[in-house]
Order: structure tokens, then C-alpha cells, then sequence
């Protein structure tokens, strides 16, 4: 019955805990709106959505073609994770939509499963994020190492880069394919594909990359205000019209000459003018329909590392984010919530044929900067990317591919931080350094998945490493002011006793001096005890008993004491007892010699 009682207790516990959290679902909304909100804020988050979405447009596009998707799939993963995650999320200001770490990730997926493969496991990870927020993983997550999260977005920064040279350069993505047919898959594989491709570079395609990339880095020196982005695709596309109709065999791939759509028996190239229409993922195909997939435990079990990989890139990336977006406008984010708010847009997306969301730096810095004053900034952002998606979609078919592939290579140079990733090798201990190249190579080398998996395992035994050094067990002869008795062993345990470090620093306490027969544990400083610290326990308990020795437990919190009576570790009259402080100990382990020495 017992147990039946703290199994209840659990459920109970875990019952109100998501009670909890529901009631933090649009912290950030809900948050602004009490403080007072009136026309003057409204006025300033529009300023602000609709620069941001002058910005989301041509980004959004760019993410989802360096995915391996249409460009209209971006513009609605914009359009429904920006709205969604702004009204449910936990922070102000921040821009929710396609981002480059996904690009990276995304890819393989699309690859070996389809486009109805990468929708099913969007929503898998949109699940996993949800459970992170309901199980208050917020906070945890944002300790992720800092030499983990740098290894990750310098690889992915490498990969993106790789991806868009033979949009750069005008080879067709085709001539990358090896004998087999296959596409290239990894930085490794892509080298390749471009050296084969060599000789097919556009001079065309490449002039206007390089006319659109000078803008993008130079633009900002003079325009200190604006959709930069926007200005420089512009003048690209009229620089690609211009070369086009000058040169009579010159030509320059546009998105409307690399992607098309059929609406009745019509077909439309480019972006189709339609809003965001539902769908059952997993029977989603795109134009091709060349991969079928088929939705069964066995595709489920595949499917799982990828979605557990997007959902734990997606909530470091936001909450790295909105961390940032805080110390730039001093407001203060609700990471739990953040966490729910970006796992339902996850989960909502796909039936829209929307790609992995997560916050993005870029728009969210440009929106702090354009002056929004609460999420619906963010909401007018999706509403503009909606209407932009509807009204000017014949207009986005003559965008350049060459100078989105140019757009992308700024995001790769911004996200990169090289001079920040070679001062970390230059500076960090040599753990660090390790695990900053190991992350690096695994994502530049094989793919995200793999790296990111590799990653949190490092993180944890970056944390427990460092965490078991703080735990330690020095023996003190000098309990009190006076000497301790002959007898008496006084035990100082000092730190946390988890998994990280709590075998370790019960298996150096060794009482070998034979004349001890009462041995104090002086645990005051043990702030937390998780059940490998109370195995620990155990088994410290256990060898001292059996070996005839009395134990007196001093100081410990309470905390540690309730979880070691529900383990029924309790006093024992010969054998334990406790003490609220040091002194006590002592005084009760000379009352234990006396009864001790009486027994002889």
C-alpha cells in the first residue's frame, strides 16, 4: 500500500506540474499585455513586423531550397511557427521560422526519408519538445558547454557554405550526383560532386553571386536602416535580367527556372500564390512524389535520433536566442514555456508542408532593433510574409538561385564566429578544446544527428567530471574545540551527491584506523542527493556496519534526510543516528564509546 501511496504522490506531482505549465503557455504575451499595452506599441510593432518580414522572405525561401524543398515551404514554416510560437512562446520579441543550424540537419533527413519522412519527424521532435517544457528542462538546456554549442554552429557554418557553392557558381545540382545517381551527402561527398562538376561553372550565374554578395557586405556601411537582404536581391535580379537580355547565350537559373507547381491544369513556376493548406504529413510528396514512405513502428524507431536531433538543436538554438534577444531589450524569457510554445509550432507545421522552426538571431536582433514592443510583432511579421506569399509570388520567380546561394553565405559567414572558434582553441582547457573539435568534425564530417547526440553526451560528462571534483570527503581530528575523542572519527562530506560524483567520493572513505568505532558524518554542505548518491549511501552504510562500527549522520538537510527515510535508511539505536549539527554528533558518539566500553 505504501507504494501504491507514492505512486499517487508522483502522479499527482507531475498532474500539477503540467498544470503549472499551461498556465505559462504565452508568457511572453501575457506578460507584456499586463504591463499595459496601447497605440503607440502597437504603432512600433508594426514598424518592426513588417521590416523583419521584408527580411523573412527572402530568408525563408533561401532556408528551404538549401534544405532540398521548395522555396513556398519556408515562407510557410515562417508564416505559422513565426504567428505560433509568438502567442504561445515565453519570450517578447523573438522570430520564430526556418533557420541555417536546421538547413544542416534537415537535408540528410530529406534525403533518406523523404519530404513526408522529414514532416513526420518534425512533429516527433515537436512532441519531444513539448515533454522538455512540461518536465521544466528550460533551465538545463541553457547549460548546455558553451565549446559544444560553438563546435556545432562553426560545423554547420562549414556545411551551409559547402551547399550553396554550386548555386554560386551556376553548376545544376544534378551534375553533383555520383555514378549511382545518388546526391552528395556530407562536406566529404560534396567536394567531390563540385570537382567532377568543375568545368560547368556559369561566368553568368557567378557575376551576379559576386555582385549580390559585395552588396550584402557592404549595403550595411551605408544603409543603416532597412531589409538590406531585400535591396541586394533586387539588384541582383535586375542585374541577372540585364545579362540575360544583353548576352544572347547567357543565362541565369531563377527560382521560377529551378522550381514549379501545378495548380489544376495549370503550372505555375516559382511560388505558387496560395496560403498555407493543410495536409496529412505522412502522405505529403512533393512535385517529383519519387519517394514513398510508408508510416509504421519500424519508420517511427528510424525516425527518432533525426527528430530527437531537431528537437534538441531547435530548443538551444531558441533559448541561445532568447537569452541574447534579453540582454538586448532587458526583458526576461519563461524557458519552459518557450520550449511548449516552439514544440506546438513543430507539431503543427508539417500539416501545412512546413520544414523544422526554431528562433532565429538574425530577425530577432533586426526586430529588437526596429523597436517591437511585444510578440505580436512577431504576428504582423507572419500576417506581411502571408500577404507577400499571396500577392507577390510571380514577383519571387525571378529571384537569382546564385544570389540566394549569396544571402546564404553571409548567414554561413555570420553564424560561423571564426575569430570566436579559433580564440576558444587558442585559450580553453584541452577537455574543451576536444570537445569544440570533436562536435566540429562530426557535423562538418558526417551529419548533425550524429553531432549532436555526441555533443549532450559530452556535455554530461564535461558536467560530471568537473561536478565530481567539488565533492570531496576530508577527514577531520580536530572536530570541535577540543580534541575528538579517542574512538571517534570525524568525516566532513562536502558537495553534491549525484551520479556525477557520488560512487567516487564514497569509495575514498576508508576507515582503516581500527581503534575507530563511532564514525561522524559531517554532510551539512551536501545540498542534493539523487539515487546514486543514496546507493552510495547504501553501500558506505552497509561496510561500516558490517566491519562493527556505530554511524552518526550530522547536519545533513532535510531534503537528503526524507529521501533517505522513504529509502527506509532510518535510526537504528547501535548502529545510526543523526545529528542537526557537529557538536551533537560528538557529544552522542561519547555516549556511544561509554555504552560501548559498559558492554566490554
Amino acid at each position: 500500500m505504501r507504494y501504491v501511496d507514492e505512486l499517487t504522490e508522483a502522479l499527482r506531482s507531475q498532474l500539477a506540474l503540467a498544470a503549472g505549465i499551461k498556465d505559462q503557455l504565452g508568457f511572453g504575451l501575457r506578460q507584456r499585455l499586463r504591463e499595459g499595452y496601447d497605440a503607440r506599441d502597437f504603432r512600433a510593432d508594426l514598424k518592426a513586423g513588417i521590416l523583419v518580414g521584408t527580411i523573412a522572405v527572402p530568408l525563408a525561401m533561401a532556408m528551404a531550397i538549401a534544405t532540398g524543398v521548395p522555396p513556398q515551404y519556408g515562407l510557410y514554416t515562417a508564416i505559422l511557427a513565426g504567428a505560433i510560437c509568438a502567442l504561445l512562446g515565453g519570450t517578447r520579441v523573438q522570430v520564430t521560422g526556418p533557420t541555417a543550424a536546421m538547413v544542416v540537419l534537415v537535408a540528410p533527413i530529406l534525403k533518406q526519408f523523404g519530404f513526408a519522412g522529414l514532416l513526420v519527424a518534425t512533429m516527433m521532435a515537436g512532441g519531444i519538445l513539448i515533454l522538455m517544457g512540461i518536465a521544466r528542462l528550460g533551465r538545463l538546456l541553457q547549460m548546455i558547454p558553451h565549446p559544444v554549442t560553438t563546435g556545432f554552429t562553426a560545423g554547420i557554418a562549414v556545411v551551409l557554405a559547402l551547399g550553396q557553392v554550386h548555386a554560386f557558381v551556376g553548376i545544376p545540382a544534378a551534375a553533383l550526383r555520383d555514378s549511382a545517381g545518388a546526391a552528395p551527402d556530407g562536406a566529404v561527398e560534396m567536394l567531390q560532386g563540385l570537382w567532377r562538376a568543375r568545368t560547368l561553372v556559369s561566368y553568368a550565374d557567378l557575376g551576379v553571386g559576386v555582385l549580390t554578395l559585395v552588396l550584402l557586405l557592404g549595403l550595411p556601411r551605408l544603409v543603416k536602416r532597412g531589409p538590406v537582404p531585400l535591396y541586394a536581391l533586387v539588384i541582383g535580379a535586375i542585374a541577372a535580367a540585364i545579362v540575360t537580355s544583353v548576352i544572347a547565350d547567357a543565362h541565369v537559373a531563377t527560382v521560377g527556372s529551378t522550381f514549379s507547381s501545378t495548380l489544376g491544369d495549370e503550372t505555375v513556376r516559382g511560388i505558387p500564390p496560395l496560403p498555407p493548406w493543410p495536409g496529412v504529413p505522412w502522405h505529403w510528396t512533393l512535385t517529383d512524389g519519387a519517394t514513398t514512405f510508408h508510416l509504421d513502428y519500424d519508420t517511427l524507431r528510424l525516425l527518432l535520433p533525426s527528430a530527437f536531433a531537431i528537437a534538441m538543436l531547435g530548443a538551444i538554438e531558441s533559448l541561445v536566442t532568447a537569452t541574447i534577444a534579453d540582454g538586448m531589450c532587458g526583458s526576461k524569457h519563461d524557458p519552459n514555456a518557450e520550449l511548449i510554445g516552439l514544440g506546438v509550432a513543430n507539431a503543427v507545421v508539417p500539416f501545412f508542408g512546413g520544414i523544422p522552426a526554431t528562433g532565429g538571431i538574425v530577425r530577432t536582433a533586426t526586430n529588437i532593433r526596429a523597436g517591437a514592443r511585444s510578440p505580436l510583432a512577431a504576428v504582423i511579421q507572419a500576417v506581411f510574409i502571408l500577404a507577400c506569399t499571396i500577392a507577390l509570388a510571380p514577383l519571387a520567380a525571378y529571384l537569382p538561385m546564385a544570389a540566394l546561394a549569396a544571402l546564404l553565405l553571409v548567414v554561413a559567414k555570420n553564424v560561423a564566429e571564426a575569430r570566436h572558434f579559433v580564440r576558444l582553441v587558442r585559450v580553453a582547457p584541452r577537455s574543451d578544446v576536444l570537445v569544440l573539435l570533436t562536435c566540429f568534425f562530426l557535423t562538418v564530417a558526417f551529419d548533425l544527428v550524429i553531432a549532436v547526440e555526441v555533443g549532450v553526451v559530452l556535455a554530461a560528462m564535461l558536467f560530471m567530471r568537473r561536478m565530481a571534483v567539488l565533492t570531496k570527503i576530508t577527514l577531520d581530528t580536530q572536530a570541535t574545540a577540543a580534541e575528538t575523542p579517542a574512538g571517534v572519527r570525524v568525516y566532513h562530506i562536502a558537495g553534491p551527491m549525484f551520479f556525477g560524483a557520488a560512487k567516487t567520493a564514497m569509495q575514498s572513505l576508508d576507515v582503516a584506523d581500527a581503534a575507530a568505532r563511532v564514525v561522524i558524518l559531517e554532510m551539512q554542505h551536501v545540498p542534493v542527493m539523487d539515487a546514486t548518491g543514496l546507493v552510495a549511501m547504501e553501500t558506505l552504510l552497509d561496510r561500516l556496519h558490517r566491519s562493527g562500527r556505530e554511524v552518526i549522520i550530522a547536519g545533513l538537510p532535510s531534503e537528503p534526510v526524507e529521501m533517505l527515510h522513504r529509502a527506509g535508511i532510518k535510526r537504528q539505536p547501535g548502529r545510526l543516528a543523526f545529528a542537526p549539527e557537529l557538536e551533537t554528533a560528538v557529544s552522542m558518539a561519547i555516549l556511544s564509546l561509554g555504552r560501548l566500553d559498559a558492554k566490554r
